[in-house]
């Protein structure tokens, strides 16, 4: 039978260390960054995030994501603290510590089915929604789809109409009666004074189908922009020539930048109700209280007693353009508006 030693008999050899373990206490203190620079992300490819310095366009270096941010989203418009190497020399590297609060978030999902929500830009002052007159037709669905993200989102809507040299859009336009919705032509033969005007000193999301001719109306406000062009397919739709999102600065226009993203084809918008839509115009958020429970704001026949019915004027104009939104988030209704030719109103 063996007898055990004494402590004086231990010696280094004896003392066994778990691997990877430390004596350290952990803690979830996290270090403070104070001396973070402000920034906007301006860009976002594999990981890595172009972050210009005070929001300046002359001075953005290349970020990565701090490991103790996790797995935390950061997209373009997002306004961030920035440590490290903050010159922007060439290879050289920072570090995202912070993510502010946003002030405004422009999603959609893929389908009104799916419930991932995907944030295509944040902290944008408008939305402008970019949309052909003809080749490809244009689809009123769509812009109700964009229109409903924007009030939701709380961006300010801005309507630009390419492509105007090949149909008369008065039909298409007043479709949108109602809406308080800025519109301007934006063709490639359109002096584009009226849209520069609405674009000075905000940062302005833009989208639209592929092939409307958005990269090149880019190109027009942004010239350095340099955005890829493409012709539209022979079954109607473009084919995506943007395809990552990108903040460009306007030169001129001091504070101005512009969000170029990728054309899409369908605006999902699982994650907007009719009661979201609605609460964007005071005078019919008010009038909607005295509704009756479970009113779906549509009117008759589904809601003979909603008080949307009850309006006049600049108001019933507003509630009419704001139900067509409605039917266009309905997978079962469609807007009753008229046709104008080769334009499927209502289609998203």
């Amino acid at each position: 039978m063996s007898r055990g030693r004494s402590s004086s008999a231990y010696d280094e050899s004896d003392v066994r260390i778990r691997p990877g373990k430390s004596s350290r206490p952990r803690t979830k203190t996290r270090p403070a960054h104070a001396d973070a620079a402000t920034a906007m992300v301006v860009s976002v490819d594999r990981g890595r995030w172009g972050c210009a310095i005070d929001a300046d366009p002359d001075q953005v270096v290349v970020a990565m994501r701090a490991r103790e941010l996790g797995r935390t989203p950061i997209v373009v418009g997002d306004r961030v603290g920035v440590v490290g190497d903050t010159s922007g020399t060439k290879d050289t590297l920072a570090r995202i510590v912070r993510v502010d609060e946003r002030s405004s978030v422009l999603r959609r999902t893929a389908d009104d089915t799916d419930p991932f929500e995907r944030i295509v830009v944040a902290n944008a002052d408008q939305l402008l929604i970019v949309t052909a007159l003809a080749d490809p037709p244009p689809r009123t669905g769509f812009v109700e789809r964009a229109l409903a993200a924007a009030y939701v989102g709380g961006l300010t809507p801005i309507l630009a109409l390419t492509k105007s040299d090949l149909a008369d859009g008065s039909a298409f336009r007043d479709a949108f009666a109602g809406l308080d919705l800025p519109i301007v032509a934006a063709g490639r033969d359109d002096n584009l004074t009226a849209l520069r005007e609405l674009l000075d000193g905000k940062v302005t999301a833009l989208v639209g189908h592929s092939g409307v001719g958005k990269s090149t109306m880019v190109n027009r406000v942004v010239p350095q922009a340099d955005r890829a062009t493409g012709a539209v397919s022979g079954v109607g739709k473009g084919r995506h020539t943007s395809t990552q999102s990108v903040a460009l600065p306007i030169p001129d226009l001091p504070g101005t930048w512009v969000v170029d993203t990728p054309g899409i084809r369908s605006f999902g918008l699982a994650h907007v109700s009719p009661g979201d839509v609605i609460n964007a115009f005071a005078d019919l958020r008010a009038t909607i209280e005295d509704c009756p429970r479970g009113c779906t704001h549509l009117g008759p026949p589904a809601d003979p007693e909603c008080r949307l019915d009850e309006l006049a004027g600049v108001s019933a104009r507003r509630a009419m353009a704001v139900r067509n939104i409605l039917f266009a988030l309905s997978a079962e209704n469609r807007p009753l508006v008229a046709d104008e030719g080769n334009i499927p109103l209502g289609d998203a």
